[in-house]
């Protein structure tokens, strides 16, 4: 992970785009411009014009902070690519973007940097939530400062993870966790364990332990309802 200042949130991260089919690389190139707090930096067709645009941005003083990397190029395999980056001190993160199923080549892909991986073919949402994640470990970092705390690091890392992956803790479920996951993110709005408890037709109790899963995974904003009656009570928006 490149070291950035925290003037960095104040641009958007910089992506060069590397598949040998046009049309993927077109269709990836869109998907990332109808992020926030992303900017397409170029595409590449082979492993060897990867190197290149990387390169020339580094120079130009520009430089590239993420590929969503292909790993199956005409000249370089994505895991040659990544080594080949490293090994010239060019500093950058790496989506692996690949059909490639191949157990040996997730845990290269995991051994060469790579942080996050992704399997063709994919939907948008799946697309938009890795980015998210990855957009959200880049902060988490760069919050960290000089000396970063376990905590930090351990939820800079969760970001990297879809809310599913995450370890569960007893007594919660996958399917109630992707329903809770689901209403949140796509609420207008901050909720409250009541109106999450009234969406879903779970118990109060139930529902705000699955938002405290989410928020201590760093999923979700978790903040102090004001002005409602009886009790004080947080409410807890995606991020």
């Amino acid at each position: 992970m490149t070291a950035h200042s925290s003037d960095s949130r104040q641009r958007p991260v910089r992506v060069l785009v590397v598949d040998d089919e046009p049309v993927a690389a077109q269709a990836h190139a869109a998907y990332l411009q109808r992020l926030d707090g992303f900017a397409l930096a170029g595409t590449a067709g082979d492993g060897q014009g990867a190197l290149r645009a990387v390169r020339d941005a580094a120079a130009a003083g520009r430089p590239i902070d993420l590929i969503l990397l292909d790993m199956n190029l005409p000249d370089l395999h994505g895991l040659d690519v990544s080594q080949r980056l490293r090994t010239a001190g060019l500093t950058v993160d790496i989506i692996a973007i690949t059909a490639a199923r191949d157990l040996q080549i997730i845990r290269g892909a995991v051994s060469a940097g790579i942080v996050q991986y992704l399997i063709k073919p994919f939907t948008f949402a799946t697309f938009a939530e890795k980015l998210a994640g990855y957009l959200d470990f880049r902060h988490r970092l760069e919050d960290q400062q000089a000396q970063a705390s376990q905590r930090g690091v351990d939820l800079a890392f969760a970001s990297l993870r879809a809310p599913a992956d995450l370890p569960l803790p007893k007594g919660l479920s996958a399917s109630t966790l992707a329903a809770v996951t689901e209403f949140v993110r796509d609420a207008p709005a901050a909720v409250s364990a009541a109106e999450v408890m009234e969406a879903l037709g779970i118990s109060r109790v139930t529902a705000r332990r699955y938002l405290e899963h989410l928020a201590d995974a760093g999923r979700l904003e978790r903040s102090a309802r004001y002005g409602t009656p009886g009790r004080p009570e947080n409410e807890y928006r995606w991020r």
